[in-house]
């Protein structure tokens, strides 16, 4: 049995397929859509390498006229207004929001992993610190190298190819969701518990990466609503996606009765009961595994 189980394995890897223990590109059809969409789960930290594992992703882009995703990033313009987004009204100083041995602490933990601390960073908002530390440790720790990540790799083709790419999300709602989701105070609270606990931001993470490189966009799903999770993703950060998810339903209904969109989305958006995949089948849409009839190795 191990004999054969392995002359399988090889035939697939010969074949240019990688056996895969679930899904990651989904189809999208049906409720008047003129022809197919495409939607493909990514994950930042995963390098663009594993593009080439995924069966028929390239053909299902080729067969696009568009890409959809979260924030357009091509768009140089939006960029530079939330780099002025990040920046802390004048009238905040964030040293009043801790102790002085707090502010002190988060000081020594930013100069160690980031290179700077908060002379050069007290200006920018908490929320922006917290991410910036977060990559720093994921960079470390987890291998994550921007500009190899697959996450926005078909935005950048779409951008040389001059196909149009689409944010689901606006310019105002983006900044809403990076820099003033939460309270100034709860913001303050997650940045200290990011640099006082950075072992529970990159233990999260890693779960987040294997779970998502198996294809189970569900369990990807759990690990953040779920009890274990001691992170700064939090149970109410998913409660926001879910809410989102279902505008987002919305905003993808011209592109997907049109058809032709390839849309990329983070993981974490995408599975679960509350997930973007069921809320597109709960509207009427026809969501499944492109790779369905693959064999799956166990």
């Amino acid at each position: 049995m191990r004999t054969i189980r392995i002359i399988v394995i090889c035939m697939l890897l010969s074949a240019g397929i990688v056996p895969m223990r679930g899904q990651v590109l989904y189809q999208i059809s049906g409720n008047s859509c003129k022809q197919k969409s495409y939607l493909l789960a990514t994950n930042r930290l995963v390098d663009i390498t594993f593009l080439d594992t995924i069966p028929n992703v390239f053909k299902c882009f080729s067969k696009c006229n568009k890409v959809v995703t979260e924030f357009a990033m091509q768009d140089y313009e939006a960029i530079a207004a939330l780099r002025q987004a990040a920046v802390l009204p004048d009238s905040i100083r964030l040293r009043d929001y801790y102790s002085e041995s707090e502010y002190e602490y988060i000081d020594n933990a930013l100069r160690v992993h980031i290179g700077m601390g908060l002379d050069k960073l007290s200006r920018m908002k908490p929320s922006y610190l917290t991410e910036l530390f977060r990559a720093e440790l994921m960079k470390k720790w987890l291998g994550y190298n921007e500009q190899r990540s697959m996450e926005n790799f078909f935005e950048a083709v779409a951008a040389e190819k001059n196909m149009p790419i689409v944010g689901l999300d606006n310019i105002g709602e983006t900044m809403y969701m990076l820099f003033d989701r939460e309270p100034f105070y709860w913001q303050c609270k997650e940045l200290q518990k990011a640099v006082e606990y950075p072992e529970n931001e990159v233990k999260q993470e890693k779960m987040i990466k294997e779970t998502y490189l198996s294809g189970r966009l569900s369990d990807v799903a759990y690990l953040v609503e779920g009890p274990n999770n001691q992170s700064t993703l939090s149970y109410s950060d998913y409660q926001v996606y879910c809410q989102r998810n279902k505008e987002w339903v919305k905003r993808l209904r011209p592109h997907l009765t049109e058809g032709g969109a390839f849309i990329t989305l983070n993981a974490i958006y995408l599975g679960g009961e509350k997930g973007l995949i069921e809320q597109l089948r709960t509207a009427g849409y026809r969501v499944r595994p492109v790779n369905r009839s693959l064999k799956v190795v166990q």
